[in-house]
């Protein structure tokens, strides 16, 4: 028996905000488009083009009001139907409109080629899906610098190579993860800025057909492309252009957001391994099953999904960097079927990943006593090279004073992996003359074995996290549940 069930799509079914999946529907991409020929149906007019008779406005207030009145009557049924006998969708779309706005039908779309609507609509999706991602950037941020300033002075072991190092506190790690997302904020900041329009350009970015309609009046010509893109929200324009807009800005955009991958799947992975480690957890609710067959299990699968989705992202970047690469000229159409599924995917995946986030910064379980243990456990060794230099200033001979650290601890770790729970490196070191004059009490309390960890916390987020978040409060104190 066949399913009456369709393949669907998790980022739109599971995992993607409503803002973000409202902005990428059809109805928030065609009545964009129904947008954009009303703005170039207003900017001829306040330009004052004129019919084939040089004397009369080619078009009229009358026929702009049905345009604005009828934005978002799609009858997308209709649609489908032009476009399966034209094959062209924005055809599909002119016609559809057309229908609906009898009396405007004629001035529909008037000197455009169809990058007009989708290259242009483009854009602005993007641009509204970065304010959204920026938002959620600005709400992360928030609840990591809580959370790094709450443990900013509980050391926790450190590791390089995933093996012990030195000691550094819990919230001086969260600010790696912090900082990674910070640089975030600042990249999509930068790319919302700088975002440009294609604007009014033509079929091969020469504004042939718009000269033409202007009767060869350069400045109008000018003024037609200022116009338009200051009525869809954008001062920047591409100077020039092909058919489309460099397909690079696409590259750049998605690259971005790849970034947000790629500290997603960082501040993911952490969490992992903290969590086999048992030190902190990420949310795990009442009812939460972590295993359909071991019913013990506390699987990080927040994290997991995070880590997952992120994987897809930084990819995606890939596909934009080679449609720019393979652009012929002034376009090619090999470009369209690839970035209809990679623009929406691309920004439905990063705001999923920063949901996540959200949703597991706002929960994280520290659990200070398993990171005592693992501390006091691993301490002994730490403090040997402070141990060292206590001997040194003694008279002793640095060498071989090494010598005596080494051959005990390497015995004192054979005993750690047959299973002792006890590390005793310092009880045999105090045995050992060379260590005589050495007052361990005194070295262990003066140790700072965290460094300046702590004042790394307050310094960083007073300088760099505090201003973001004062100068965006309305987009802090975040909540995102997850749906599944």
């Amino acid at each position: 028996m066949e399913s009456s069930q369709v393949h669907d799509n998790p980022l739109v079914q599971r995992y993607a905000g409503k803002e973000m999946v409202a902005l990428w529907s059809p109805i928030s991409r065609y009545s964009k488009w129904r947008k954009l020929w009303v703005a170039l149906a207003q900017s001829q007019f306040e330009l004052g083009l004129l019919a084939e008779d040089g004397s009369t406005p080619r078009i009229s207030q009358l026929q702009i009001q049905q345009l604005e009145l009828n934005i978002s009557n799609i009858d997308f049924q209709r649609v489908e139907e032009h476009e399966q006998r034209l094959r062209h969708d924005v055809m599909a779309h002119i016609h559809t409109y057309g229908e609906c706005c009898p009396a405007a039908r004629d001035i529909i779309h008037l000197g455009a080629t169809s990058c007009f609507v989708t290259d242009n609509t483009d854009l602005i999706l993007m641009k509204q899906g970065l304010t959204l991602l920026q938002k959620s950037l600005v709400g992360l941020l928030d609840l990591m610098a809580k959370f790094s300033r709450k443990y900013a002075a509980l050391e926790t072991l450190g590791f390089t190579h995933f093996q012990p190092a030195q000691l550094t506190t819990v919230g001086k790690r969260a600010c790696l993860w912090a900082q990674d997302f910070l640089m975030d904020f600042h990249e999509v900041s930068y790319r919302i800025e700088n975002m440009k329009f294609r604007g009014a350009k033509g079929t091969t970015g020469t504004q042939a057909s718009f000269l033409s309609l202007f009767k060869g009046d350069h400045q109008k010509v000018r003024d037609l492309d200022i116009l338009v893109s200051k009525k869809m929200g954008f001062d920047k324009i591409f100077p020039v252009t092909g058919q489309t807009y460099p397909r690079k800005a696409d590259s750049q955009i998605i690259e971005a957001l790849s970034g947000i991958g790629q500290s997603a799947q960082k501040f993911g992975t952490d969490i992992r391994l903290l969590s086999h480690r048992q030190e902190i957890d990420e949310p795990f609710e009442s009812d939460q099953v972590g295993s359909s067959a071991m019913a013990y299990k506390r699987n990080p699968m927040r994290s997991e999904r995070m880590c997952g989705l992120s994987r897809f992202l930084i990819h995606l970047a890939g596909n934009t960097a080679e449609t720019a690469a393979v652009q012929w000229l002034e376009r090619t159409l090999d470009d369209s079927v690839n970035r209809r599924l990679t623009l929406p995917q691309a920004f439905l995946c990063a705001d999923a990943i920063l949901r996540l986030a959200i949703n597991i910064a706002r929960g994280l379980i520290v659990n200070p006593e398993i990171i005592k243990s693992e501390v006091e456990r691993t301490l002994p060794f730490m403090a040997t090279e402070n141990l060292l230099m206590a001997a040194v200033a003694m008279g002793g001979d640095r060498q071989n004073l090494h010598e005596v650290i080494r051959k005990h601890s390497h015995a004192v770790i054979a005993e750690l992996k047959s299973g002792s729970r006890k590390n005793d490196l310092l009880e045999r070191l105090k045995k050992e003359p060379e260590f005589s004059k050495v007052d361990f009490e005194k070295v262990m309390t003066d140790g700072k074995f965290s460094g300046r960890a702590t004042e790394q916390v307050e310094e960083f987020l007073t300088s760099e996290v505090d201003p973001i978040l004062k100068a965006n409060h309305a987009w802090t104190d975040q909540n995102a549940a997850i749906k599944f």
